[in-house]
């Protein structure tokens, strides 16, 4: 059967490609694996009525009105705001590293004028690489080798199963360090979870009468069957073609979810663990979505080296591989059949908003170069 567009995956960079496509008229069908939409977003109410997140926590957050107005067409959102602890030396203490934190450990009274000096100071005191060439040598050249090893070391061993000084250093720049009180963790201007759930916003993007939806379908098993004049791919980058180059590493979590007979659990909606238990970090999901029960439900998550794939692992071996891969990639999308998009099929670590601007961006150059 020939469609005019074939999406492959039901993630926020299907669906974000489907809607938009349909709107402008096309014929989609969306290819879904699982027996349900959402990819990574997949979140249900367990049976305390309380939403979980099953591939862990998910907030929204993003700098770009654009995809703001993207995803409340189809969802309403609260207005949380993420904050996080981290379990360290014995005590909870603000995450990402501010003034409160640095307070608490060094047991000192610093203005947010004195923080910086203080930073410098500690960095002053550590060895690290110029230019900074590991995830290692960025932080330690931020906040010096004691919060180093307190929040980012072990975390970081636990997280990616390598030592930090083989992560490349972009990994870095997604962690702000602070000099002022703010414990929030984003600071972007939009932020929010969809008050009925990622799932249900999902399925509003999906539901137009120009979107199909085949659930339970492996595409790799029914490419020779599936036409289409476009295809978009949002899955493993390595699978598509193959492992032609060789298997890109992927890191997978296994999520343990517990039952406590309380109304509220931990001392923070999610609370990270770098240096004590087998786990990286908790979540109560009830934090973050405002929901209420008697009871509140726990997420533990635990890094695993095979399972679902969440996440890239930016090392030099892995980023040597993806330029391999994206050449294939920039060849095949030259020929206006195929769109890569999305952190698997682009091998990125992209936020949400991140896959959504992306998507916008390439759905919508790929609509202007066929009018």
């Amino acid at each position: 059967m020939l469609y005019d567009i074939v999406i492959i995956g039901s993630g926020l960079a299907g669906a974000t490609s489907a809607r938009v496509l349909a709107e402008n008229g096309f014929k989609v069908l969306v290819v879904e694996k699982e027996r349900n939409i959402g990819g990574q977003c997949f979140d249900y109410k367990d049976s305390n009525n309380i939403t979980v997140h099953k591939y862990g926590p998910h907030i929204f957050h993003t700098k770009e009105k654009r995809v703001w107005d993207f995803v409340t067409q189809f969802s309403e959102f609260n207005h949380f705001q993420h904050s996080v602890l981290s379990y360290s030396e014995g005590n909870f203490v603000e995450f990402p590293i501010n003034r409160i934190t640095i307070n608490k450990i060094f047991g000192l009274q610093l203005s947010c004028n004195e923080v910086e000096d203080f930073l410098i100071g500690e960095v002053k005191r550590s060895t690290f690489n110029t230019p900074h060439i590991s995830f290692r040598d960025v932080i330690v050249s931020q906040v010096g080798e004691r919060l180093y090893s307190m929040f980012f070391e072990n975390y970081t061993k636990k997280q990616w199963n390598t030592d930090p000084e083989n992560l490349s250093p972009e990994l870095a720049f997604r962690i702000p360090i602070r000099t002022n009180n703010d414990s929030r963790y984003f600071t972007d201007m939009y932020q929010g979870i969809p008050k009925d759930g990622y799932t249900k916003m999902i399925s509003n993007m999906l539901d137009h009468s120009n979107i199909q939806i085949l659930l339970g379908c492996d595409y790799f098993s029914k490419k020779g069957e599936i036409k289409s004049n476009l295809t978009i791919y949002t899955g493993e980058l390595d699978r598509f073609f193959d492992y032609k180059f060789g298997e890109l590493e992927y890191r997978s979590v296994r999520i343990e979810l517990k039952t406590y007979d309380t109304k509220q659990f931990q001392p923070a909606p999610v609370v990270n663990y770098p240096n004590d238990y087998d786990w990286t970090r908790t979540t109560e999901f009830k934090q973050l979505t405002g929901e209420v029960s008697d009871k509140t439900t726990i997420c533990y998550e635990y890094p695993l080296a095979k399972g679902h794939a969440f996440y890239t692992v930016p090392t030099k071996e892995n980023n040597d591989k993806r330029l391999k891969y994206m050449h294939e990639v920039a060849q095949l999308e030259s020929l206006g059949k195929f769109l890569f998009i999305g952190r698997l099929a682009e091998y990125r670590y992209y936020n949400m908003d991140n896959v959504i601007a992306a998507t916008l961006d390439k759905v919508n150059n790929w609509l202007n170069n066929h009018k």
